[in-house]
């Protein structure tokens, strides 16, 4: 009786002896992979670093009647600085990459203010569009406010929570957007970051809430899989209740002779005594809800979007630390999901926190897991980089997310301009 264990040794002989003799093709092949990911991330963060940028705070003005439609128009409108994808040569030779917007809410206890770090080429952009749907607004040039927390978060006397969001299900899917939340009375019209400026303005000395929507334009590529999920709903068939076994080997062969009988003089038929192309460009009969779903991706689909990625950040002392603001943030992307639709996840792998049950690998140096990851995406929110995982967004989800907050929002400390500055008049006396 053969040995296994001979066998296995055998077998080991035979790829030692392979790799003798393919190393040198194998080994070159794993080693340029590997040159070429360092290589790429090299250029990519030149080309990055030699980007101007500029950092401006948006201060809205003290009556805003305008619904988050508006903020979608100005969306729009900053989707034209894409034209096309860089091509093979600008990326792997030139690291280039596509210019990218950073809208940011912020709260402390001084209040919640709006801001907008973009390409230093943008800037006309910007307040041309801001300006031409909320003309008592100001912009001005500010000071990047995380360089007046420190460089290093957590330390000893500050602790930070913080995640990436992401959707939950796929790009074409749509969230729950802002015409679900308006009103025709204007008392009525409920506001869907009423919410997170709430919790923004009662906060302490010391605590701070970060909110970062990373937005990148994109083409159209994103749209073919929303139109075959839509055509696949048009063309759904439900299949009939399988037959047994046993059945299913007798009509089979029935059915195959049919055929090789009538194939001469015409196409065959199957299971159902259907042609094939029968039942294609059918519409079938889709429910209520499918309809309502299919409605809403046609009209994503139909609109412009970009990459996205949504980071949240709250900051405060060791000693005073509380979770209740992090459960209050994270509740209120909630109101934008639906479980037919989409809705709104933590990127498991920068949520500074680790679920595990003892004695698995998960649990093992949570500590040190934890740590870094506040390290991480602490960093990365400074330098306004975006995660390994990204979504795509139409302009009217950007602007159910991230707009001005209507008059109507009751957040006391919410900075608002009680009066504008103007442009002296065209015939005064020099």
């Amino acid at each position: 009786m053969v040995d296994f264990w001979e066998i296995i040794s055998a077998i080991g002989k035979i790829l030692l002896e392979i790799l003798k003799l393919t190393w040198w093709i194998i080994l070159p092949a794993l080693l340029f992979s590997v040159f070429s990911d360092f290589w790429n991330a090299g250029i990519r963060g030149m080309y990055i670093k030699k980007m101007k940028w500029i950092f401006l705070e948006i201060k809205i003005p003290g009556n805003v009647l305008k619904t988050p439609k508006a903020m979608e128009n100005i969306f729009t409108a900053l989707h034209s600085i894409y034209n096309s994808d860089p091509g093979w040569e600008d990326v792997h030779f030139n690291g280039k990459v596509l210019s990218w917007y950073s809208f940011e809410m912020v709260g402390y206890a001084g209040g919640v203010s709006f801001y907008v770090r973009a390409p230093e080429s943008t800037r006309n952009l910007i307040e041309s569009a801001v300006y031409s749907e909320y003309p008592d607004a100001e912009i001005v040039l500010a000071d990047d406010y995380v360089n007046f927390m420190p460089s290093v978060l957590p330390n000893d006397i500050y602790d930070i929570w913080g995640s990436d969001y992401i959707l939950a299900n796929k790009n074409p899917y749509p969230i729950q957007t802002y015409p679900y939340f308006e009103a025709n009375i204007e008392e009525q019209r409920l506001d869907p970051i009423s919410a997170i400026t709430e919790v923004m303005s009662k906060l302490k000395e010391g605590e701070a809430i970060w909110l970062q929507y990373l937005m990148r334009p994109v083409g159209d590529k994103w749209k073919k899989e929303g139109e075959e999920i839509r055509d696949k709903m048009y063309s759904r068939k439900k299949p009939d209740a399988p037959p047994s076994f046993l059945m299913g080997i007798i009509y089979g062969f029935f059915e195959f002779l049919l055929n090789l009988i009538k194939g001469i003089m015409e196409p065959p038929t199957w299971a159902d005594g259907k042609k094939p192309s029968d039942d294609k460009g059918k519409v079938v009969t889709l429910s209520p809800g499918e309809r309502n779903v299919l409605e809403a991706i046609e009209n994503k689909i139909s609109k412009f979007g970009f990459e996205t990625a949504i980071r949240f950040i709250y900051i405060d002392k060791k000693d005073e630390f509380t979770q209740l603001n992090v459960a209050a943030v994270s509740g209120a992307f909630k109101q934008f999901g639906t479980q037919d639709r989409n809705s709104f996840k933590m990127i498991s792998e920068t949520k500074t926190s680790v679920t595990g049950d003892l004695l698995t690998t998960k649990s093992w140096f949570r500590k040190n897991k934890i740590y870094a990851r506040k390290r991480s995406i602490y960093d990365a929110y400074r330098s306004r980089k975006f995660p390994p995982k990204c979504s795509i967004l139409c302009t009217e989800e950007l602007a159910t997310v991230f707009h001005f907050p209507l008059s109507t929002v009751g957040a006391p400390m919410l900075r608002r301009l009680e009066t504008r500055k103007g442009e002296p008049p065209s015939n005064l006396p020099m």
